[in-house]
């Protein structure tokens, strides 16, 4: 696990239960408010990671991808939202704005949003930015890296809660 510097963080995950385990850890941590971008190429495992997430932060249905709706709600038993976001479909950041995107990621959360390099003129300047990569049939690479004091706050207590360290 080599550790970048106090804003990024660079990992293996060797199979998709332990990227949705690794996801429950840093679903755990979030607030609302709190935006996190899953970049990658198709198969990568943003959504096995987003399920992760989802699941730890307490979400109470199963997670899906949003692909073709662009984006998926869901709850927790105390009613507040997460909001998960598929960019793929969108071809600009003018697309995003008329989706009101810049206002779920400004006025609620947490939001997790796959693609997010197609709107990144919409994505907040503090987030955390987590790329998947593809390493073998079930290994992907992670690199998480923070944008702001709140996501390096973030950052240093999911890798003591997920690794420990």
């Amino acid at each position: 696990m080599p550790i970048l510097d106090d804003r990024s963080l660079e990992f293996l995950s060797h199979s998709p239960e332990q990227t949705r385990r690794l996801g429950v850890r840093l679903g755990e941590l979030l607030k609302s408010n709190d935006v996190i971008c899953l970049a990658g190429d198709l198969g990568s495992g943003k959504t096995t990671l987003a399920q992760g997430i989802a699941r730890g932060w307490g979400a109470l249905d199963p997670v899906t991808s949003p692909t073709f709706v662009l984006v998926n709600e869901y709850r927790r038993a105390d009613g507040a939202a997460l909001y998960h976001v598929d960019a793929f479909r969108l071809q600009n950041a003018a697309e995003a704005e008329a989706a009101a995107l810049r206002e779920m990621l400004e006025d609620r959360g947490p939001v997790l949003v796959e693609w997010p390099e197609r709107i990144q003129t919409v994505i907040p300047e503090e987030c955390i930015w987590i790329t998947l990569t593809w390493v073998e049939e079930f290994r992907r690479g992670l690199r998480m890296e923070a944008c702001g004091p709140r996501y390096e706050r973030l950052l240093r207590t999911f890798r003591k809660v997920a690794f420990g360290g």
